[in-house]
């Protein structure tokens, strides 16, 4: 890596908050931040918060890759929402006009792999490294922003949840080493939910409907092996805000593996609405 290379950081971002808090604290460690914002995904205020700010189509990661290297990135972040049903809609082919980088990753690199998560992104690493995009930890520059252990908020569980939890840890631990998701709801030691390929928000309200009397628990943990370059587990504002309106009590969240964005703000929004948090 040349000594420029060590004074800048490439970050391909999706859709939230995650993405301002990596460039906040990358700036705040000095470093300039070139950022590739994943078109109908990044919020176009990031590039308030970056150095550099240039659209990415997804499928099309030759011309971004390109263009970070341009501008000296070697160690990048990616972070932030990506709808993965976008990969399923009809005539994607002809809507996202794949490059031929994006078509290696899916026919060469992916050619004897399923098309769960850890295939896709680390399919997506290697091709970008190919090209001297080299993706690194993605929690290094909002270490602040991790779930310590134990009830973070005044609001403490219910004597029920404990035994959810009890339950419910190693069940969301398996559905995470089969790569399957990173969330399961619980309630009096019953599944009530797994989520899928929609993504926890949509499976916090898929609970709520199917079970309608209330008081159950959502559980989030990493991989068994978390890869921390990407999909890392994290909770929000708004995941506290739909936990409450589909009537949950608490969230446990694996502790130094979870990003908690905007932390105090999640746990004071978290006491407001009666919501425990957990590190577990």
């Amino acid at each position: 890596m040349s000594e420029s290379s060590q004074h800048v950081l490439g970050l391909i971002a999706g859709q939230g908050r995650l993405p301002f808090l990596v460039a906040q604290g990358a700036k705040k460690a000095g470093l300039k931040v070139i950022c590739a914002g994943l078109t109908d995904s990044a919020e176009p205020e990031l590039a308030q918060y970056v150095d550099v700010f240039f659209n990415a189509a997804i499928a099309r990661p030759g011309g971004w890759m390109r263009k970070l290297r341009r501008h000296g990135v070697c160690d990048t972040i990616m972070v932030g929402r990506v709808a993965k049903t976008k990969i399923y809609t009809p005539w994607r082919l002809v809507k996202y006009l794949p490059d031929w980088r994006a078509l290696r990753i899916w026919y060469w690199r992916l050619r004897k792999h399923d098309k769960r998560n850890d295939s896709v992104l680390n399919a997506i690493a290697d091709e970008l490294a190919s090209g001297g995009i080299i993706l690194v930890d993605s929690t290094q520059y909002c270490k602040d922003s991790m779930a310590d252990g134990g009830v973070m908020t005044r609001t403490q569980p219910p004597a029920s949840v404990m035994a959810d939890i009890e339950f419910g840890w190693p069940m969301v631990m398996e559905v995470g080493r089969l790569d399957i998701g990173q969330a399961i709801a619980v309630k009096e030691r019953e599944i009530i939910a797994v989520e899928a390929i929609e993504g926890t928000a949509d499976m916090i309200v898929r609970a709520g409907q199917l079970c309608k009397k209330g008081g159950w628990t959502l559980l989030k943990s990493a991989k068994p092996k978390q890869d921390m370059r990407f999909d890392v587990p994290c909770i929000g504002p708004d995941t506290i805000e739909s936990l409450a309106k589909n009537r949950a009590c608490c969230v446990v969240v694996e502790k130094h593996k979870t990003i908690i964005i905007d932390k105090h703000k999640t746990l004071d929004l978290a006491d407001k609405l009666g919501i425990a948090v957990v590190g577990h």
